[in-house]
């Protein structure tokens, strides 16, 4: 995927979830933040930032934080951007041959999953999840509890049950980490249900991803490695 208008920039403070200020061209803006998650570990105050300019003057924002520069690598930190990422590179004809249908935020059971496909010989449901968090080069999901997670993991061993295959896709929005691992210093629970998930049916994969300051793109599977 492709951003037009980055610019750089500083961060400077995130005065709540949703709003960061940043300092561009010497102004100080406010910026809309596509991420909810806490970030602490790459918002810190002075780092370089890239952030997209919109035209649009109804906008509350004129600008929005797309990526940070945590040392050499650039993190994407765009919520939306998995999604996006995932479903070119289904269309690209990986994971499933032969795609007759592809839909987006399809609903089984209590649960919205963010793609069900059908295939030449197979039909799936898809969750995807986002990977900020990276430690001493091993990603890590998630940054905070969450118990929206767990149940779409326990939703997708019910896929299993219908006669479905069921996918958990860790997007990581950066390069250069040796492998996955759920946060279990986090969120324990999510890493026992991860793990019974896997034992269960459901696919686990982790994919790396090439980052700009502008693109995004699915790179390679890494190893996802299990407590």
């Amino acid at each position: 995927m492709y951003y037009d208008n980055i610019v750089k920039g500083k961060f400077l403070a995130r005065p709540n979830r949703f709003i960061a200020c940043a300092l561009v061209n010497g102004e100080e803006v406010l910026c809309h933040v596509k991420n909810t998650g806490r970030c602490k570990e790459l918002l810190i105050p002075g780092t370089d930032i890239y952030l997209q300019r919109h035209n649009n003057v109804n906008r509350k924002t004129q600008y929005s934080l797309i990526a940070v520069r945590k040392g050499e690598r650039c993190i994407n930190i765009d919520s939306q951007a998995p999604n996006i990422v995932v479903k070119e590179w289904l269309q690209a004809g990986n994971l499933i041959n032969g795609i007759k249908l592809l839909k987006k935020e399809q609903y089984f059971g209590d649960s919205r999953f963010d793609f069900y496909v059908e295939g030449q010989r197979r039909s799936a449901y898809i969750e995807v999840k986002g990977v900020t968090l990276e430690v001493d080069r091993i990603a890590l999901f998630p940054d905070a509890p969450t118990q929206r997670g767990i149940k779409h993991i326990h939703e997708l061993c019910k896929c299993i049950d219908a006669g479905f295959d069921a996918y958990i896709i860790f997007i990581i929005q950066m390069d250069g980490v040796n492998y996955f691992t759920p946060n279990i210093k986090t969120h324990y629970a999510f890493a026992k249900a991860l793990k019974t998930a896997r034992d269960y049916g459901v696919h686990i994969l982790a994919l790396d991803c090439n980052v700009s300051a502008d693109t995004l793109t699915i790179q390679s599977e890494i190893p996802v490695c299990l407590p």
